[in-house]
C-alpha cells in the first residue's frame, strides 16, 4: 500500500495528538506515531527511520547541548548561583519590589552562563521563591515571576534552543546568539516593569540599598562566574571556537570555579552532577532523534510544501506570516518541549518564511522567543510547573499571575515581530559576513 500525503499526515499527527492526551512521553510519542505508516507503506522501513534518526545524532553541533547543561548543573551545585543572587541583590534589590527585581536579574545573569531555563527555574527558584515569600510577596507573584524570568535562559545567549536550531537549519549559531541578546534586556525590562506595579500596587518592600563595600564584595564574588559569557559568546562570535567547543570551555570553566577557586564541589558532587547531566542530554537528545525521525516522514510526504502553498496562495505578507508563524509556535510549545518543536514545526516552516522574505535569523528569533513562553504556559509548561512545587503550589493557582506578567513578554514578542531589526542590527554589526 502507499499512502497519500493527507493519510500519512492524519495517521502520525492524530497518533501523536492521541498519545500526548494518554500522557505518553512526547519523545516516545513522536516514535510510536511513526509505526503505523511504516508498517502500511511499503516504500518505508524501520531501517529507514532509524537511520534518519541515526543522522540526526552523527552532528558535532550538538554535543554542545550536553556541556551546556554540564555548566549549568555545576553551577548550580557549587552554589555559584548564591554569588549571582548577592550580586543581583546590589543591583536592583534598592527598587520597588526589591527580591522581585532580583529575582529578574539573577535571572538575566544566569542566562548568560547556563543556556537553560530549567535549571535557572530549580537553581534560583529555590533560593528566592522562600525568599520572597518570608518577606511578605504573595506566593503566586513569587511564582509567576521565578517562572516568567526563567524564560530568558533560551533567549539570552548562551541558548540551547539556539544552538540546536542552528545545527538543523544550518544557521550561524554565533549570529543566533548574538540577535537573542537586546530581545533578551528588552524581556528583562519588561518583567522589571511589571515588578515594579506589582510593587506599588501591594506595598512590597525594597532589599535595602547597598554600601560600596557590598557592591565590591558581591562583584568579587560573582565576577568570575560573569567571565563565562564572554568566553562563549566571544569565542564563537570571534571564530575562535565553534559552539561545541565554548560548550566545553564553558564546563570546563564551571568545574575550575567550583572545585578550586569557590570549594564549593567534591568529587562526590561531581559524579552526581555527571549523572543528573548525562539523564537529561539522553532526554533531550532522544527527543531530537525522534523528532526527527517524525519531520522527516512529513517532508517524505511533500507536507511542508503543501503547507507554503497554502500559506503563499493566501498572500499575508510578511507580517502577516511572521504573527501566524509565532502563534503556530506559542501554540506548539502548550503542549510539547521546545526541542522536538523546533525539529518538526521549525522545518517546516522554514520555507514559509523563506518564501514570505522573512529572514532566517529573525525567523529563528520569532521561533525561540515564543516556544520560551511555553516553558511558563500549561499543560507543558515545565518552568510553572517547577516553581509552583517548590512553593508547594498548584498550577492553577498562579495562572492569574502569570497571565499578568507574560502580558508584556508577548508585546516584547510582537514589537520583535514589526521591527526584525531590533533582533538583526546586532549580528549585522559584529558578524556582517553572515548577511551577505
Amino acid at each position: 500500500m502507499i499512502l497519500t500525503a493527507g493519510v500519512a499526515c492524519l495517521i502520525m499527527v492524530g497518533g501523536f495528538i492521541t498519545l500526548v492526551l494518554l500522557r505518553v512521553p512526547v519523545a516516545f510519542a513522536l516514535g510510536i506515531a511513526t509505526i503505523p505508516v511504516v508498517a502500511l507503506d511499503l516504500r518505508l522501513t524501520p531501517f529507514l527511520i532509524l537511520d534518519r534518526m541515526f543522522q540526526s545524532y552523527n552532528s558535532f553541533i550538538l554535543l554542545a547541548v550536553p556541556f551546556f547543561l554540564l555548566a549549568a548543573n555545576l553551577m548550580n551545585a557549587g552554589r555559584m548561583t548564591d554569588k549571582l543572587i548577592e550580586f543581583a541583590r546590589v543591583l536592583t534589590g534598592w527598587m520597588p519590589g526589591g527580591l522581585g527585581q532580583v529575582n529578574v536579574a539573577v535571572s538575566m545573569l544566569f542566562a548568560g552562563i547556563s543556556g537553560s531555563s530549567t535549571a535557572d527555574a530549580a537553581g534560583c527558584g529555590k533560593i528566592l521563591i522562600p525568599a520572597m515569600v518570608a518577606k511578605g510577596y504573595e506566593p503566586r507573584f513569587a511564582v509567576a515571576i521565578t517562572a516568567c524570568s526563567s524564560v530568558m535562559g533560551v533567549i539570552i545567549p548562551p541558548s540551547i534552543l539556539m544552538v540546536v536550531w542552528g545545527g538543523v537549519m544550518s544557521i550561524s549559531v554565533g549570529a543566533l546568539f548574538l540577535a537573542g541578546a537586546i530581545p533578551g534586556l528588552m524581556i528583562a525590562a519588561a518583567l522589571m516593569g511589571t515588578v515594579y506595579a506589582y510593587a506599588k500596587v501591594y506595598d512590597y518592600p525594597t532589599a535595602g540599598k547597598p554600601s560600596f563595600v557590598e557592591f565590591i564584595s558581591a562583584f568579587k564574588g560573582a565576577g568570575l562566574a560573569l567571565l563565562t559569557p564572554v568566553f562563549v559568546i566571544g569565542g564563537i562570535v570571534g571564530g575562535v571556537v565553534t559552539p561545541t567547543e565554548s560548550a566545553i570551555i564553558a564546563a570546563f570553566y564551571s568545574f575550575i570555579l567550583g572545585y578550586f577557586v569557590y570549594r564549593t564541589i567534591s568529587m562526590r558532587d561531581v559524579v552526581s552532577i555527571l549523572y543528573d547531566t548525562g539523564r537529561f542530554s539522553s532526554i533531550s537528545l532522544f527527543a531530537i532523534g525522534t523528532a526527527s525521525a517524525f519531520g522527516w516522514m512529513l517532508s517524505f510526504y511533500d507536507v511542508p510544501r503543501l503547507i507554503v502553498g497554502a500559506l503563499t496562495a493566501l498572500n499575508f505578507g510578511t507580517f502577516g506570516t511572521s504573527l501566524i508563524i509565532a502563534a503556530l509556535f506559542l501554540l506548539f510549545g502548550l503542549f510539547i518541549d521546545a526541542i522536538p518543536a523546533i525539529i518538526i514545526l521549525g522545518t517546516v516552516l522554514l520555507p514559509v518564511a523563506q518564501a514570505a522574505e522573512i529572514h532566517p535569523v529573525a525567523f529563528a528569533i520569532i521561533g525561540i522567543i515564543s516556544l520560551a513562553f511555553g516553558l511558563v504556559t500549561p499543560p507543558y509548561g515545565l518552568c510553572l510547573l517547577i516553581s509552583a512545587s517548590i512553593a508547594g503550589l498548584n498550577v492553577v493557582q498562579v495562572l492569574r499571575d502569570v497571565v499578568i506578567v507574560l502580558i508584556p513578554m508577548l508585546l516584547i514578542l510582537l514589537l520583535i515581530i514589526v521591527f526584525p531589526e531590533i533582533a538583526l542590527w546586532l549580528p549585522k554589526l559584529l558578524m556582517p559576513a553572515t548577511f551577505q
